[in-house]
């Protein structure tokens, strides 16, 4: 019987950025679901302060060199990809100096978050799914991981759908204790704007700020998982609301073996 693929979209995934909730997770699940029998390939944004000679990444030139549009400027995408050792785990970055080459992930020294941090996402989401069409790899399980993934159960859903390669994915949103302080920009909505996708379909962002991206996520999932054990009420009140197929928090011990089965769950 062929492996089910699992596409893992992270955040942060440690040792590359600081250890957190979240980047532990992007460091550990992908290991362990790997371990159990799936395929998995795993993405997260290549953030300036991460040392390149130390994690030994490198330019994958037949998958970098397109462009992607966004608020009609050209901003080229750059894969690159590295390998943890130990554990023969590969991820693969996306990589633009518009974007990503700061030496911080979503905010300055001082605290102050990117006013670009919309289009970051923006790019970060059509990238990895663009990638992934180029490595001709269609995945079983599309599971998102923090805010700057949360454009592509919307992208998967309404500008992908008929796509071959995504066509009988499962969208998997996990919900994060990870919040950002500021609304995006008053043209985010016209910023998403792709074949297949409306002003309609973009409601839940009339305020594009934390809650609403997330619920926006939650809306254009199959399923989705409570990766804090405390989150947003308001995004919670609306999961439960939506009544998706939901798995809540899973201690650190038990969420690997937890979110495998409940992978076979949603596929069955």
């Amino acid at each position: 019987m062929e492996a089910k693929k699992v596409l893992f979209i992270f955040q942060e995934i440690t040792p590359y950025v600081p250890e957190s909730e979240l980047s532990t997770i992007g460091r550990n699940l992908p290991q362990g679901i790997q371990e159990a029998g799936k395929e998995i390939r795993t993405f997260m944004p290549r953030y300036g302060l991460i040392n390149e000679r130390r994690n030994q990444l490198h330019e994958v030139i037949r998958l970098s060199g397109m462009n992607l549009i966004i608020d009609d400027t050209d901003h080229p995408l750059i894969i690159k990809v590295a390998s943890i050792q130990a554990v023969r785990l590969q991820v693969y970055f996306i990589d633009n100096e518009d974007f990503f080459q700061r030496k911080a992930i979503v905010a300055d020294d001082d605290g102050k978050e990117f006013e670009d941090n919309d289009e970051r996402a923006i790019f970060f989401a059509r990238g990895v799914l663009e990638t992934v069409k180029k490595l001709r790899w269609s995945p079983d399980i599309i599971h998102c991981h923090g805010w700057m993934s949360a454009l592509v159960p919307l992208f998967i859903k309404k500008s992908y759908h008929d796509d071959p390669f995504f066509q009988h994915s499962k969208m998997v949103y996990s919900v994060y204790d990870n919040p950002f302080e500021n609304t995006f920009r008053d043209l985010f909505k016209e910023k998403i704007l792709m074949p297949g996708i409306t002003a309609d379909d973009l409601s839940l962002v009339e305020k594009p700020d934390f809650v609403n991206l997330n619920k926006l996520a939650v809306h254009y999932s199959d399923a989705v998982i409570q990766g804090s054990e405390n989150i947003d009420k308001n995004i919670k009140k609306y999961i439960d609301a939506e009544q998706k197929k939901f798995l809540g928090y899973q201690a650190p011990e038990e969420y690997i073996q937890s979110y495998d089965r409940f992978y076979d769950e949603i596929l069955s």
